[in-house]
């Protein structure tokens, strides 16, 4: 029974997605980790369930017409909760900031440093004072007028409009312009207006071609279409528009992403003339602190920027004032690890990992007490030497009177929780449960827990003798970011973990150079040939590679559209399938039928979607069931088509591990089922919509789709962080799949934090040693137990410990 002084959050009859009318007890004023093999249902009770309800309640004191402003999460599916206090949420969100969005924005540090230019800059004999809001590229107040705060300038060149000016315009040679209809108008008018569209491009005259190419002009002509047999086309009014202007609009106004990054392709960035990159107006560069602008002092590393802060001190009380509060500000970011960003680094340039733990870091300033903190994954893309630093600032928000609330799945910040619940025992319609709320040390005497031997050191991995390498990939002069003149030679046909704290180059090395090197090879390359690529001077062995697979954490798709059966491709099987059955071909009815995104099968209330939107006045607007298919997305006639006894939607609904029995038979989708079910996602429904998908399991998604193609030649595996967001039981069972491609004399190179990964890897190649401009270098190189013995690396310590377990 609750009472007014409960000291604990009390959860009754949750059943958020796969919950099982959970019911447990946990402490406040703690540490408290939940567990679980992925897709358990620890962060359906930490966060759709907990934290909902705490936010749902904030809401309803919150005037009608303010909620409009703020975006709500639903009531969550839950008898009761007691003792619950105010929350704040710091997920791994997966949608993509703005690139005006920075590490300054983010932190809010941008506005500390403006008002410090503003109050306490030194300004040149008899300008004005500034306004804080004068310092700010986002602002009209500070934004360059030239390129309006981008700091670049997008311009277009006849080479690039025009590759092959052997072409005459009516041949395509303005390869710019688009196709169908809309180039042909353009085709059209151009040849309205009396320029010779049947000449190869290099014999026009030189005005012409500028013309054509460049004009601002939009004349209006007449254009008599040329007569098809038997069709009809009067004279019409067509509009001209030039190859640049045609570029410019769709880069800048297109809102479809494949136009946008065809039109991206005629562009080249330059910094903008004006500001020189740096963004401001002129009246802002003008103002200097310790003798640097703000453009500079954004440019530098925090740990930089607190060096020039400490050093400066302040020549008045308001310059000490205000340069203490930003260093305390500071402060929590550096001690998380991230010293290494600059304040003008971009936001969509962060991993999930970092952004998070750059929201912790301004609510430790915020000075909140009293309130449930729920982080996910906070040591998600974290060194473990950075993890004892996380821990120290989970343990002051604690201490400041705070309860603390985890989904973790790395052991060693498992180990430091004051309270622990795991979930399980397995994923999906097999988990659900809370088999453990207690402190870590009673999880030893629960049998059914999968976090229990990871935990307790009961089963240590085998110890694997490294594989020799095949052949070498040798990258030379590599100069990109902070790696700076890196020399780095990639073993083939093993399994390479590339080590190093956060920032110290590892995806700069593997995720741009090495990819942009091999992808950027062309089909005339020859054995022994030296590529070149951006940021490396030369490249060495690629012949040796037939094929490059990148395996990132990007989302599959950005809408509830796009889903893991059609990423996959085994919703185009399901489709035909449905096709064939004697009730489908009796009413002619063909495989579009049965897609949610074309008109003809689909719901054309919901327009396919599942759910409408209701418009509540002053309340946010509400989703809910399509009132006419109740969230199947099909119209009735199409659900009257069933296959073995369920509709495509009943399908749709079925989880991988459920489909791979009702589908057995049919080869197509048994390799693509197959291969879900060897990376560990059998709890995903078919029709999980991308958006309810974690970046690990995207990046999972990507693999089991490469892992069921048809082998071509040696390929090459990039992996960025693949274990982020698993349990290290999935953990094992991806890193079979992972040995399983090398086995087949592929190769496989991933970036790596988890100790456990890299001790079972082939190589290593560890960077840093530490990491902005403390880093970019590689310290060590070799077999696992080569590098736990090598000496200035700072990942050496850490993986001789996991090969001493192991």
């Amino acid at each position: 029974m609750s009472t007014p002084h409960d000291p604990c959050v009390r959860v009754r009859g949750a059943r958020e997605h796969n919950l099982r009318d959970v019911d447990v007890d946990i402490p406040r004023d703690a540490l408290v980790v939940f567990t679980g093999v992925s897709g358990s249902g620890k962060s359906s009770l930490a966060f759709g369930t907990i934290y909902a309800e705490a936010q749902r309640r904030y809401f309803e004191s919150v005037a009608p017409y303010a909620r409009r402003l703020i975006h709500q999460v639903g009531a969550p599916d839950v008898g009761e909760i007691t003792g619950l206090p105010p929350a704040v949420s710091l997920e791994q969100r997966r949608s993509a900031p703005g690139s005006r969005s920075s590490v300054g924005t983010v932190t809010t540090l941008s506005n500390s440093l403006r008002m410090l230019f503003s109050r306490a800059g030194d300004y040149p004999s008899g300008a004005e004072r500034l306004d804080s809001d004068s310092f700010s590229p986002n602002t009209a107040a500070g934004a360059c007028p030239e390129c309006h705060g981008l700091g670049l300038i997008h311009r277009t060149t006849e080479e690039l409009l025009v590759p092959d000016p052997s072409l005459s315009v009516r041949e395509g040679a303005i390869a710019a312009w688009p196709g169908a209809w809309q180039g042909k108008n353009l085709r059209d008018v151009l040849d309205a207006l009396g320029y010779d569209v049947g000449r190869p491009w290099r014999e026009l005259e030189r005005a012409d071609r500028e013309w054509i190419l460049f004009t601002d002009e939009q004349p209006v002509v007449t254009v008599h279409p040329v007569r098809d047999a038997g069709r009809i086309q009067r004279p019409y009014q067509g509009t001209y528009m030039s190859a640049r202007r045609y570029v410019m609009h769709t880069f800048a106004d297109s809102r479809s992403r494949s136009l946008r990054a065809k039109a991206e392709r005629f562009l080249t960035s330059a910094p903008c003339p004006v500001c020189g990159g740096s963004r401001l107006r002129p009246e802002a560069l003008a103002v200097t602190f310790a003798g640097r602008t703000i453009a500079d002092l954004v440019a530098l590393p925090l740990s930089a920027l607190t060096a020039v802060l400490l050093d400066e001190g302040g020549a008045s009380d308001t310059a000490r004032l205000l340069t203490a509060d930003l260093l305390a500000r500071i402060e929590p970011v550096t001690e998380l690890g991230l010293g290494y960003l600059s304040l003008d680094r971009t936001a969509p340039t962060l991993s999930s990992g970092e952004l998070q733990r750059l929201r912790l870091a301004t609510q430790l300033r915020s000075g909140l007490f009293g309130v449930v903190y729920v982080l996910d994954e906070p040591s998600a893309g974290l060194h473990p030497a950075d993890t004892e630093s996380l821990l120290g600032v989970l343990g002051r928000l604690k201490r400041a009177g705070n309860s603390v609330f985890v989904v973790e799945h790395q052991m060693d910040v498992v180990r430091q929780a004051d309270w622990l619940v795991d979930v399980g025992p397995l994923a999906g319609e097999h988990g659900g449960r809370v088999l453990h709320s207690g402190p870590p040390a009673d999880l030893a005497g629960i049998t059914g827990s999968a976090t229990r031997r990871f935990l307790f050191g009961e089963d240590p991995p085998p110890v694997r003798e490294p594989r020799e390498p095949s052949g070498w990939l040798r990258l030379r002069g590599v100069d990109r970011h902070n790696v700076r003149g890196v020399d780095a030679d990639f073993p083939l046909g093993v399994l390479t973990a590339v080590t190093g704290v956060s920032g110290s180059g590892k995806s700069t090395l593997v995720g741009q150079v090495l990819a942009g090197v091999l992808a950027d090879r062309q089909p005339t390359d020859v054995p022994g040939e030296r590529a070149r690529g951006e940021g490396c001077a030369s490249a060495e062995g690629l012949e040796a590679v037939d094929r490059l697979v990148q395996v990132d954490q990007k989302p599959i798709g950005r809408t509830p559209r796009s889903n893991l059966a059609t990423y996959t491709g085994l919703f185009d099987v399901v489709r035909k399938l449905f096709a064939d059955t004697e009730a489908a071909r009796a009413r002619k009815y063909r495989a579009g039928r049965f897609s949610f995104n074309v008109a003809g099968g689909r719901c054309e209330t919901c327009q396919g979607e599942g759910f409408v939107s209701v418009e509540l006045l002053f309340l946010p607007s509400t989703y809910t069931p399509c009132p006419d298919c109740h969230g199947a997305r099909y119209n009735p006639r199409t659900l009257d088509v069933t296959l073995r006894g369920l509709t495509i939607a009943e399908v749709l609904e079925l989880t991988v591990e459920a489909a791979a029995g009702f589908l057995a038979g049919t080869p197509a989708a048994e390799r693509s089922l197959r291969a879900l079910l060897d990376v560990g996602l059998g709890y995903l429904r078919l029709g999980q919509p991308a958006t309810e998908l974690s970046g690990g399991e995207a990046q999972r998604i990507k693999l089991a789709t490469e892992l069921q193609r048809t082998r071509r030649g040696h390929t090459l595996y990039l992996l960025d962080e693949p274990t982020t967001g698993l349990h290290p039981a999935d953990v094992e069972v991806l890193m079979r799949q992972l040995h399983g491609l090398v086995d087949a004399g592929n190769s496989v190179v991933v970036v790596e934090h988890d100790m456990v990964v890299v001790a079972g890897a082939d190589r290593v190649i560890d960077l840093g040693p530490g990491g902005g401009d403390r880093g970019g270098r590689i310290v060590a190189t070799g077999t696992p137990r080569e590098v736990a013995r090598a000496a200035g690396s700072r990942t050496a310590a850490y993986l001789a410990k996991a090969l001493r377990t192991g």
